[in-house]
């Protein structure tokens, strides 16, 4: 009898393919034996594209002649040792007489078609191959997709579209990461990655990272004043509390007063005066609910909301789909359902419902006669997997889900529910008092009608503006008390409050992943992101990876919720200047043209051309742009042991030079899986000691943790830098950090796409 042999991506795949399978199934080493199936592995990927000196030997030794590196045809190596063992697996039984089929059961998109054909290729197969594409690992998910099996020849145009990305990241990170390391050997320590998609996602951050460094703060005043409508007598008992607001000056439209002295000015005007209600201003708005989740917008939300890094969040949205099945796929970037879907959406609605904090929003779903589905179904929209939504399944083990995992399933559940509710409306008032010629406005906003809000709780009504730049300006909105136009109203308090103009925010993984996702561009708008968003830079599986491969490379740090750029990554932005490879728009036009191909609109050969061509003109050109560049290294001032110059080398700061030894005296780089940057050196050098934690050390198991730092001397008189916390000083180990600081929570989720395969050097 012959069998079929299933090749998932994880093991724990496989074992869930096992339980629907017909059974009983053994189990051997890296294997499970049925009846008429065999199931094994790939264990992420097992091959992958062989590094340069694979082609030549003259390719182990980095030289500009050498370059470009452009392969006829691109060889494929197993991963490493581990992966050896489990390929030596896979090819055994694929070379079983008894199979005489092959069901490629790796994950359903770009890099699961990737991982398989590499996969296949090197085994040297010649079986049939069919497709098993999963949206959901529910029981009934995993029958109903087997029952549907696909020639993979429909598959096609996905596996060039995932070829021709991973030939693209080797041809464009191998050479450019060569050529900049060859012509840069002088001034950096190690290789200068570069990347098809880490570099533009570099430059992005740099270019913000220069408007603030750049950024010169600039004075202004308000004026602030707290007034109490007169309806009543002055004699009256006080009534503040019921008939009080607070309005600030405005210039027409402007809050911002360029002198203290004006600002005086209008406060000594007002100072115990009574102004009218000149103006009182009321219209309704309405907020429609957000779309589903694709991983992108999940990703933004978690940032914002808990400050989960984007790794965390794809991690446990991933544990989620595989372990827990209360998820569908989660790698995608489709914020719509299908319209063979909509039968299920009350019976989801339902399953939810039976957890208390849905009942109500879950009721209102299923009580609906006609669900709102304009919004949420859209089948031109869907490609390789739906939007991310809860699963139908029998039921949902939240009381297994640890809080990481909750709180993302937390967030799909009440979107999922708020979406089929009607707009939230509100009343704005806008209310103007003028005291003695000057106008102060009044902001109200009052929640009438929750509609999809209510899905969140009545905490969740204030909108997405709270705490911009034009709430600080003009002043939060308030609960306002019943006010009319012509009333007196009596200067309780009024005072002037200095402030400065702020530089741009840096970015955080959520707003990251959005400049990503519109290919650098700012878009507030949810539907022009949208309509955007194929022209991204990266997919919404590899942006997680991303980020980590320019923390990696040292690139960026964090510090908090904040990427960092370092001075390494700013000088490798400046030195390349304005060269393509920097251009978000011209990565994103990229990533459009492999979605094409997936479409069959575009071809694999005329995109793997014009990469060449583009790996031939980068190398040209960093060959010429970086020819015998210099860093200046940073001199960080005199040394508080000899008062000679502290100067920046490779490994550290230190009053050394090859003219004169110093004193000794020197701060190494490497401090716990981080490198010390020169303002922490300033910092130490100055004062002794870091004033605020310093964010991104690692402990052995690769958990960060954050922790002042501090110069000590040595007995033998040797200077050191230390943790300078209390748990140090106790010889304690060091606390895992929170998540705002730069900790990282469990993380199952490798890095699946470009980020996996940019060459290690790249």
């Amino acid at each position: 009898m012959t069998k079929t042999l299933v090749i998932a991506e994880k093991p724990s795949v496989g074992r869930d393919l096992s339980k629907v399978l017909p059974g009983p199934f053994t189990k051997g080493e890296g294997v499970l034996e049925g009846p008429e199936h065999i199931i094994t592995w790939a264990v992420g990927h097992l091959v992958q594209l062989a590094d340069p000196d694979e082609y030549d030997e003259k390719y182990a030794k980095w030289r500009m002649p050498d370059l470009p590196i452009l392969p006829r045809k691109f060889k494929l190596v197993v991963r490493d040792e581990r992966s050896k063992k489990q390929m030596t697996v896979v090819k055994r039984e694929l070379d079983r007489e008894d199979v005489d089929q092959v069901v490629n059961a790796c994950d359903a998109g770009r890099e699961g078609e990737l991982i398989f054909a590499y996969l296949y290729e090197k085994a040297g197969s010649r079986l049939p191959v069919q497709r098993l594409w999963l949206n959901s690992m529910t029981n009934s998910a995993i029958k109903e997709a087997f029952a549907s099996l696909r020639p993979a020849a429909e598959y096609h145009t996905l596996e060039e579209a995932a070829r021709s990305r991973s030939e693209a990241d080797w041809i464009v990170g191998m050479n450019a990461t060569r050529a900049a390391t060859i012509r840069l050997r002088s001034s950096f320590d190690g290789a200068v990655s570069l990347g098809r998609v880490q570099t533009p996602t570099l430059a992005i951050l740099a270019r913000r990272e220069q408007e603030i460094r750049d950024f010169v703060a600039e004075p202004y005043w308000v004026v602030d004043a707290r007034f109490l409508a007169e309806t009543v007598p002055p004699s009256a008992p006080n009534t503040e509390p019921r008939r009080a607001y607070d309005g600030r000056f405005h210039a027409g439209a402007n809050p911002r007063i360029p002198t203290e002295r004006e600002a005086q000015e209008i406060v000594a005007a007002c100072e115990n005066g009574v102004g009218t209600i000149t103006k009182v201003e009321k219209r309704e708005s309405r907020d429609r609910a957000p779309l589903l989740y694709d991983l992108s917008s999940l990703q933004r939300d978690a940032s914002s909301r808990y400050g989960f890094f984007a790794r965390r969040t794809l991690a446990a949205a991933q544990r989620l789909y595989e372990e827990h099945k209360a998820l569908t796929y989660p790698r995608t970037n489709s914020r719509y359902i299908t319209s063979d879907m909509i039968p299920d959406i009350k019976p989801i609605a339902k399953l939810v419902g039976g957890q208390r904090e849905y009942a109500a929003g879950a009721a209102y779903v299923t009580g609906l006669d006609v669900l709102p589905l304009g919004r949420v179904v859209n089948n031109e929209k869907v490609t390789d997997h739906h939007a991310i939504i809860p699963t139908l399944a029998e039921r949902h083990p939240v009381e297994k889900i640890d809080e990481d995992d909750r709180k993302i399933y937390d967030l799909v559940v009440r979107r999922f529910l708020a979406v089929f509710h009607p707009e939230a409306v509100f009343e704005n008032t806008r209310i103007e008092t003028t005291v003695a010629d000057h106008v102060f406005r009044t902001r109200g906003k009052v929640l009438l009608v929750p509609g999809w809000r209510g899905v969140y709780g009545e905490g969740v009504a204030a909108d997405a503006t709270a705490g911009s730049p034009d709430e600080e300006d003009e002043g939060a909105d308030q609960q306002l008390p019943k006010l009319e136009q012509g009333e007196r109203s009596r200067v309780r308090r009024v005072a002037l409050a200095a402030k400065e103009t702020k530089p741009p925010r840096r970015f955080s993984d959520g707003s990251l992943i959005d400049a990503m996702e519109t290919a650098g561009k700012l878009v507030d708008d949810e539907e022009l992101r949208e309509a955007m968003k194929e022209s991204g830079i990266g997919t919404p599986a590899t942006r997680a990876a991303i980020i980590e491969r320019l923390l990696q490379v040292g690139y960026i740090e964090r510090d908090g919720r904040a990427l960092v750029v370092t001075e390494k990554g700013m000088n490798v932005i400046r030195l390349l200047g304005e060269h393509a490879l920097t251009s978000p728009s011209l990565t994103g036009e990229w990533e459009h043209r492999l979605a094409k191909i997936e479409t069959g609109e575009d071809t694999r050969a005329a995109f793997m051309a014009d990469i060449a061509r583009f790996a031939e003109e980068t190398v040209h050109q960093l060959d010429t742009t970086l020819k015998d560049v210099r860093i200046p290294r940073a001199n960080l001032g005199p040394c508080p042991v000899c008062g000679q110059d502290i100067v920046e080398n490779r490994k550290g700061y230190s009053c050394w030079s090859r003219s004169d030894p110093g004193c000794g005296f020197v701060i190494w780089k490497a401090k716990a899986g981080k490198n010390l940057t020169t303002a922490i050196a300033r910092e130490l050098i100055k004062t002794g000691r870091t004033e605020r934690p310093v964010t991104g050390f690692k402990i052995r198991a690769g958990k960060s943790f954050r922790s002042r730092l501090a110069l000590m001397q040595t007995e033998e008189g040797r200077w050191r830098v230390e943790f300078d916390e209390p748990w140090a000083k106790e010889g304690a180990k060091p606390p895992e950090a929170d998540d705002a600081a730069g900790g990282e929570g469990r993380d199952g989720a490798g890095a699946p796409d470009e980020a996996r395969s940019e060459p290690a050097a790249a």
